[in-house]
C-alpha cells in the first residue's frame, strides 16, 4: 500500500521530534480556521495570568501597609477589595477562556473524525481486507480523544505555566536583584530537564507494565473461553500456573514503575527545595539588610508557590502529550493512505437509459503472484440476462467487484453504456448497479432500516412493496415488532435465508438499471427459492442483469451462460447449446442432477 507520509513509529515507541512537529503542523489548520475564538481564548489566558500574578503584588502591599508605623485604614481596605477583584478575575478569565475555546476543540475533533471517516469509505476494498476494522476504529477513537487531550494540556497546563513563568521572571528581574530571576530560572530549567529525562526513561517501564498486564489478561480470557477444554484435560492447575507466570511479570514491572515514580517525585521535590531555600535565603537577607520588606519576602514566597505547584504535574502532562501526539499521528496516517481507486480529473456522469455491459480481455490479480482473471471477454446487451457459473475459486464473484470498481483491473477494459468505467465518477457508476451478494451483512438496526438502505428516502409503502416481492412480508408480519424488529449485530438474529431476502428487497428498492445476483438464492430452501425466483426474474425484466450462480437450475432461462474455470471463460452459450456441446457445463449439470436425485425422499 502506497503512503505519502513518513513511516510511523512501531506501536508503543515514543514519537520522534520530527514526527511530533509534523503532526502539530497537520493539526494546526483545523484549529486556525477558528482563529477569532482562539485569539479571544489566548487573550483571556493572558488576562487570567496577569490577574494571578498581580495577587501576590497586592498582597505584598497589604502586608507592608499593615506594618508597624505604616498602618492606614483606607489603604488595606482598598487593597483588600482589589485583592478580591483580582482573585475573581483569575477565575473569570479562566472560565471565559474555556467558553471561547470549547467549540474550537469540539469542531476540530468533529471535522477531523468526519474527514477520516469519509476517507476510509473512499479507500479500496483491498485496504479494508488487509486491515482489522477494530484496529482502525480504535485509531480514530484514540486520535480524536487525543486531540482534546492535547489541546487541553497545552492550553490549560503548558501555555499558562509558560506565561506565568515569563511574568514572574520579568517582575523579579525588574523589581528585585537579578539573582532572584537567575535562581528561579535555573531551578525551573533543572526541574524541567530532570522531569523530561526521567519521564522518557520511565516510558519503557510503563510499556513493560502495560504489555505484561495485556498478556495476563489475554491468557486469562483465552483460558476461560476454552473452559470445557480445560476441564476435559483436567488442566486447571496448569492454567493457573501459566496465568500466575504473567501476573508475576506484571507484579515486577508494576513495582519498578511505582518505585521509579517515587524517585521522580523525590528528585523534583529536591530541586524545588533547593530553589525555594536559595530564594528565601536571599529574600531573608534582604529583609535583614533593610533592602527588602516583609511584604517582599511574602511576595517571593507566593511567586514560588504559584510556579512550582503546576510543575508537580509536568511529568504526567509531558507523558500524556507525547502519547496524544502518537495517537493523533496514527489517525492522520489513515488520511495519508492513497486512494487506490480514485476518480479521474475528467471523470463523467454515467448517462441515463438502458445500459450495456462488456468485459474486453480483462485480466486481474488481487496479488501479483496469484492471478485471478485471464483475458475475460463477454458482453451483456441492454435488458438481457447473462449468467456466470463455475466451480468455487473460478473468479465469478470477482467480476461483480470489478464491475463496481472496488479494484482497478490490471489490463483490458470494462465498459458500461459505451463508457470505460475508469472514466466515470464512482458515485454515478455505483448508483446504477444493484447487487444481492452471496454473504449478506446487515446493520445492527431494524428490518425496515436495512431494507430502506437501498433508497434512504423511500416511503414505508415502498419498503413493504419490495418486502412482498422478496417473499419477506409474511415473515415480518409475524414478528412482535414487525418491521421495527432489530436484526442484531451483522444480522445474526435472522437466518441465512431471511438475511438474503432482506438483501433482495434492498436491491429491488434501489431500482437500478443494472442488477447483479451473486449466489442470490444460495441460502434459501428449494420452496422459497422457487417463490423468489419469479420475483427475481420480474425484477430483472428490462434491466441488464449479471447472475452469478452455483445451482445451474436457477440460470437455465438466461439469455447466455458463461462457464468459468481457472479465471477464464471456457464455454458460453444457451443452456441447451451448452448441454449439446457435452463439455464442462454438461458435466456440472449431470452431477447436480444426480445430487438432487440422491437427496429426494
Amino acid at each position: 500500500m502506497r503512503r505519502n507520509t513518513a513511516p510511523k513509529p512501531p506501536p508503543g515507541e515514543k514519537l520522534s521530534e520530527s514526527h511530533a512537529w509534523a503532526t502539530l503542523r497537520m493539526l494546526f489548520p483545523y484549529l486556525w480556521q477558528y482563529r477569532g475564538r482562539m485569539l479571544l481564548a489566548l487573550s483571556c489566558l493572558v488576562g487570567a495570568k496577569l490577574a494571578n500574578v498581580a495577587v501576590p503584588l497586592v498582597f505584598k502591599e497589604m502586608i507592608d501597609g499593615l506594618s508597624p508605623g505604616e498602618q492606614l485604614l483606607a489603604l488595606p481596605v482598598g487593597l483588600l477589595l482589589l485583592y478580591g477583584a483580582l482573585r475573581f478575575s483569575t477565575s473569570l478569565f479562566t472560565e471565559l477562556r474555556e467558553i471561547f475555546f470549547a467549540r474550537v476543540t469540539q469542531q476540530a475533533v468533529r471535522r477531523i473524525a468526519l474527514e477520516v471517516f469519509r476517507h476510509l469509505h473512499a479507500l479500496s476494498l483491498r485496504f479494508h481486507l488487509e486491515r482489522q476494522t477494530g484496529g482502525v476504529s480504535r485509531d480514530i477513537e484514540r486520535g480524536t480523544r487525543s486531540i482534546s487531550s492535547l489541546i487541553s494540556y497545552t492550553l490549560y497546563s503548558i501555555l499558562p505555566t509558560l506565561v506565568e513563568v515569563s511574568l514572574v521572571l520579568g517582575i523579579l528581574f525588574v523589581k528585585y536583584d537579578a539573582v532572584f530571576a537567575l535562581i528561579t530560572a535555573t531551578s525551573l530549567l533543572a526541574y524541567i530537564v530532570f522531569t523530561v529525562l526521567v519521564s522518557n526513561w520511565r516510558i519503557a517501564i510503563r510499556r513493560a507494565m502495560n504489555d505484561t498486564d495485556s498478556a495476563a489478561n489475554t491468557r486469562a480470557v483465552d483460558s476461560l473461553l476454552n473452559y470445557e477444554t480445560v476441564k476435559y484435560f483436567n488442566n486447571e492447575e496448569y492454567e493457573a500456573r501459566r496465568y500466575d507466570e504473567q501476573l508475576r511479570k506484571w507484579e515486577d514491572a508494576a513495582t519498578t514503575s511505582q518505585t521509579s515514580l517515587s524517585w521522580l517525585n523525590l528528585g523534583q521535590q529536591a530541586i524545588i527545595a533547593v530553589g525555594v531555600t536559595a530564594m528565601m535565603w536571599r529574600a531573608a537577607s534582604g529583609v535583614v539588610d533593610g533592602t527588602m520588606t516583609i511584604g517582599d519576602l511574602v511576595l517571593v514566597n507566593a511567586f514560588l508557590i504559584q510556579l512550582y505547584v503546576p510543575l508537580n504535574f509536568l511529568g504526567i502532562v509531558y507523558r500524556e502529550i507525547r502519547q496524544a501526539l502518537t495517537d493523533i499521528e496514527r489517525m492522520f496516517n489513515l488520511l495519508a493512505v492513497n486512494r487506490e481507486v480514485a476518480d479521474a480529473a475528467d471523470a463523467e456522469e454515467l448517462p441515463d437509459g438502458p445500459l450495456a455491459v462488456s468485459f474486453d480481455r480483462v485480466s486481474f490479480a488481487y496479488d501479483r503472484e496469484r492471478p485471478i482473471l485471464h483475458d475475460v471477454s463477454f458482453s451483456i446487451a441492454p435488458g438481457k440476462r447473462v449468467a456466470v457459473v463455475g466451480h468455487s475459486g473460478a473468479g465469478k464473484s470477482t467480476l461483480a467487484r470489478l464491475l463496481f470498481r472496488f479494484y482497478d483491473i490490471d489490463s483490458g477494459a470494462i465498459m458500461i453504456g459505451g463508457n470505460e468505467i475508469r472514466k466515470l465518477k464512482q458515485n454515478s457508476l455505483r448508483q446504477a448497479i444493484g447487487i444481492v451478494p452471496q454473504d449478506t451483512v446487515l446493520f445492527n438496526d431494524t428490518i425496515r432500516y436495512n431494507i430502506r438502505y437501498g433508497s434512504p428516502d423511500a416511503s414505508d409503502a415502498e419498503v413493504e412493496a419490495v418486502a412482498r416481492a422478496a417473499q419477506l412480508h409474511d415473515f415480518i408480519s409475524k414478528l412482535p415488532e414487525g418491521y421495527e424488529s432489530r436484526v442484531g449485530e451483522r444480522g445474526l438474529k435472522l437466518s441465512g435465508g431471511e438475511k438474503q431476502r432482506v438483501a433482495i428487497a434492498r436491491a429491488l428498492l434501489k431500482d437500478p438499471p443494472i442488477l447483479i445476483f451473486d449466489e442470490a438464492t444460495s441460502a434459501l430452501d428449494s420452496q422459497t427459492e422457487k417463490a423468489i425466483q419469479g420475483s427475481l426474474e420480474a425484477a430483472a425484466r428490462g434491466r441488464t442483469t449479471l447472475v452469478i450462480a452455483h445451482r445451474l437450475s436457477t440460470v437455465m432461462d438466461a439469455d447466455e451462460i458463461l462457464v468459468m474455470d481457472g479465471g477464464r471463460v471456457v464455454e458460453q452459450g444457451s443452456h441447451n447449446a451448452l448441454l449439446a456441446q457435452a463439455g464442462p457445463y454438461a458435466g456440472m449439470w449431470l452431477l447436480q442432477q444426480q445430487e438432487e436425485a440422491g437427496t429426494r425422499p
